[in-house]
């Protein structure tokens, strides 16, 4: 007996009214600001591109990628690094501009020295807006995620490219060459990061003991900076959380915001998706990326609960 063919049977149209689903359409749809990822697989969605896309979309942004390597990895670690072809990854790029209107980009894991050529040359032909470089070196469990040469490459090109580079502590200390375990130190390797071309730099500060995000920008009276603090949170759900902070700020850039804003609102989207983080995996668990969508969620049950209780009232 085949499979009959249900599109075909003779049976009576149904309309779903809009209404009944909640559906509204207006006049004119809005469209979102388009932000390009450039970074690694991460199976376990706390990291990489998955993690991106989702921090992406929970910025009303539309999200874009480019996968720079597959990698072999779960909350317990990186177990494996294998990258893409080099001119797989520029000729994606190249498709995506010359489809999408990208209003930023985050840069993520490159992997090695011929990926770290292919994005330079093609963000130098390209041009595009709001730049944000999260200098991924080594994974958590102590794999390399970029070699020396490459490295070497991304100070070079990529750090004057940017508009702004978000290293943490150990991916400060390994650019500049200097050891960042304190806010001064903080400040030192943020002005040796200047002095190789980075226009704008944040140097993330989480494993310290009191949380230190450290802005130091460019404005027309020089160099200012600016200190965000927040108290550490103790959660075994903190991987991905760099890049997180790099994608949620290049979002705001993208929404117009401006740097220091854009700072402040990225820190407190991290330490919220950290506090409602669901304990998943053997490992370092992921922050949980969309925790709007519960609060969204809770929010309109406790509507409808209070509309239910006052037309019973009325009754």
């Amino acid at each position: 007996m085949g499979i009959p063919d249900l599109w075909e049977r003779d049976e009576p149209e149904v309309e779903f009214p809009a209404q009944v689903f909640g559906f509204r359409v207006g006049s004119m749809v809005v469209r979102p600001p388009v932000v390009l990822t450039v970074a690694g697989f991460d199976p376990s969605s706390g990291a990489g591109i998955t993690a991106d896309i989702k921090t992406i979309a929970a910025h009303d942004c539309y999200g874009v990628c480019c996968i720079t390597a597959l990698t072999v990895q779960s909350t317990q670690g990186v177990r494996r690094v294998q990258g893409v072809d080099p001119k797989i990854i520029r000729d994606t790029l190249q498709e995506l501009a010359s489809d999408l209107e990208i209003e930023a980009v985050h840069l993520g894991m490159l992997g090695n020295e011929q990926v770290v050529k292919a994005v330079a040359g093609f963000l130098e032909e390209s041009k595009l807006p709001h730049v944000v470089l999260d200098p991924i070196l080594k994974s958590s469990s102590g794999i390399d995620l970029l070699d020396a040469a490459g490295t070497r490459l991304m100070i070079e090109k990529l750090v004057p490219l940017a508009e702004v580079v978000t290293p943490n502590l150990d991916e400060a200390s390994v650019l500049t060459g200097v050891a960042v375990t304190n806010l001064d130190e903080m400040r030192e390797a943020a002005a040796r990061l200047h002095a190789l071309g980075a226009t704008n730099v944040v140097v993330t500060g989480g494993h310290l003991d009191k949380a230190i995000d450290l802005l130091s920008f460019s404005t027309s009276r020089g160099t200012e900076q600016e200190v965000f603090k927040a108290d550490r949170q103790r959660s075994n759900s903190t991987h991905g959380t760099g890049c997180a902070f790099a994608t949620a700020l290049a979002c705001h850039l993208a929404q117009g915001r401006g740097l220091p804003e854009g700072v402040l609102l990225a820190k407190a989207y991290v330490a919220a998706a950290i506090t409602n983080a669901q304990p998943l995996g053997h490992g370092i668990g992921p922050l949980h990326h969309l925790y709007r969508m519960n609060l969204q969620r809770r929010r309109s049950a406790a509507v409808a609960d209070a509309d239910a209780e006052h037309a019973h009232s009325r009754g």
